[in-house]
């Protein structure tokens, strides 16, 4: 699967650009290469787990859609 494509009915993730600092990215490079990922899923699991922290219930619908596939 190309990474611009998800799973046959989901709706394609949206992109979003950043500016990071250089110690920042080299911070992120480190955890990605020591859980084995990408850069990418650290950061879309530090964003998950700040939404959850400041929004539990963002969180609690997100994993209501996740169980239900939507």
């Amino acid at each position: 699967m190309s990474p611009n494509k998800e799973a046959p009915g989901k709706a394609p993730m949206p992109r979003v650009s950043v500016s990071l600092s250089p110690d920042v990215h080299s911070t992120l490079e480190q955890i990605a290469q020591e859980k084995k990922v990408s850069v990418a899923w650290v950061v879309r699991e530090a964003v998950d787990k700040y939404l959850a922290d400041k929004w539990p219930l963002f969180a609690a619908t997100k994993q209501h859609e996740e169980h239900h596939g939507r």
